[in-house]
């Protein structure tokens, strides 16, 4: 299958973190599945099934944001037709691997999750997991996915957060920060990697301030979920209906997306 790439930022956070993800690729499922006993995986479906009332219909469509390895996405092809962005080219080309294989009705675009090339209103559903963090700045990230989305549509964010029973919270934060950079270090041969990712997730909001922030943009029925005490949590928010406000027409944006050009 194709790529198509889009609008990449040059510099900053997000060209360090695209460099990080590049390098650790070839490693990057078999760690994520070892480091969490596969526990990541029944997370994914938890979101599949939170989600998947919004993708039952013949028009439905689904984006899966930061999409890595394209293992959301594939869950999300299965149910309707799925576009994935993400800006680490080698992770794009290890989930066209897996997507030739499914024949699912799947694209892959290499672009900025802050600058997707759709037009406002495409979406029914619009997922990010484990990938907010690593855009410059979450509730610009959370405004693009307010505007993908239809009236209706529903965002999904599935994230690392902080532990909510108090033992069970400082035994992880040990693992956390202290085992977790040196197995991932030694397995990935990245020295920055997995000691990125616990810094990262400390600076993420925690469950309260990231649902404040869904609301902050524009999110209505804005609920969490703890996933393993904590460890992770999905944030759902509807994109509240407009058809009281303007036509469908209306809503569709009278900007052309940002340009693309297909790669092989």
């Amino acid at each position: 299958m194709e790529i198509q790439t889009s609008n990449l930022a040059p510099v900053g956070k997000a060209a360090r973190v695209r460099s990080m993800f590049a390098e650790i690729a070839p490693r990057y499922d078999f760690l994520n599945s070892t480091l969490s006993l596969n526990i990541d995986k029944r997370w994914r479906r938890f979101v599949i099934r939170k989600v998947a009332d919004r993708l039952g219909g013949p028009d439905a469509r689904a984006l899966d944001l930061c999409c890595g390895t394209a293992e959301l996405s594939l869950e999300l092809g299965a149910l309707a037709p799925t576009t994935g962005i993400d800006f680490c080219h080698p992770m794009l080309e290890l989930g066209a691997k897996k997507i030739r294989g499914s024949q699912l009705p799947i694209d892959l675009v290499e672009g900025d999750a802050l600058n997707v090339p759709f037009n406002d209103s495409t979406f029914d559903v619009v997922t990010v997991a484990f990938g907010l963090r690593n855009v410059d700045g979450a509730e610009a990230g959370l405004r693009e996915i307010h505007r993908l989305l239809r009236s209706g549509g529903r965002g999904a964010v599935l994230e690392f957060s902080r532990p909510t029973v108090p033992v069970f919270r400082t035994l992880f934060h040990f693992y956390f920060t202290r085992l977790l950079p040196r197995i991932g270090n030694a397995v990935s041969g990245s020295s920055f990697a997995y000691q990125y990712l616990p810094e990262s997730v400390q600076a993420f909001p925690d469950q309260t301030a990231l649902a404040s922030l869904m609301q902050t943009v524009g999110f209505s029925d804005v609920r969490y979920y703890n996933l393993f005490g904590g460890v992770a949590c999905l944030h759902l928010g509807t994109k509240q209906n407009q058809e009281s406000q303007s036509s469908p027409a209306q809503e569709q944006s009278t900007l052309s997306p940002p340009p693309h050009r297909r790669i092989t």
